[in-house]
């Protein structure tokens, strides 16, 4: 892993790197990239949030063992105080999912405590104001 540079194209570097363990179906590039503290968690597309670095690694575990082809798309990096969020869409299946990654520097490298991800329903309208991206009827 070679995001051990504390900006944003380092946190850019992380994200990729998760998303290349997850196609590759690669546990011990997936284990590595996680925080190693038990306050993680991660809510898969229809899925309950898991808690706890047992349940989330327990959960890629049995993803990466057959693993989908997967990759991210429109990754933006946002750098706070120690810490970082992506959001990207990941394309899985032919299906597009909204995701957020949040990744905390330790350091020596980005490493990820959140993962969430759901399905995008809404088209896009790019002649939108906003760039069609508050998807017309929204849930909150």
């Amino acid at each position: 892993m070679s995001s051990d540079n504390h900006s944003r194209e380092g946190l850019l570097e992380a994200n990729a790197a998760f998303y290349e363990a997850f196609a590759a179906g690669d546990l011990a590039r997936m284990t590595a990239l996680w925080a190693d503290r038990d306050d993680l968690s991660c809510t898969h597309p229809g899925q309950f949030r898991l808690s706890g670095r047992s349940s989330v690694l327990a959960s890629w575990f049995s993803i990466l063992e057959a693993p989908p082809p997967v990759r991210a798309e429109a990754a933006e990096a946002v750098l706070l105080d120690g810490s970082g969020i992506v959001t990207c869409v990941e394309v899985i299946d032919g299906h597009r999912l909204s995701a957020t990654n949040c990744f905390e520097w330790d350091g020596e490298h980005w490493r990820m405590v959140h993962h969430q991800a759901g399905h995008i329903f809404a088209e896009r309208d790019d002649s939108a104001p906003d760039g069609g991206r508050s998807g017309g009827g929204t849930v909150h």
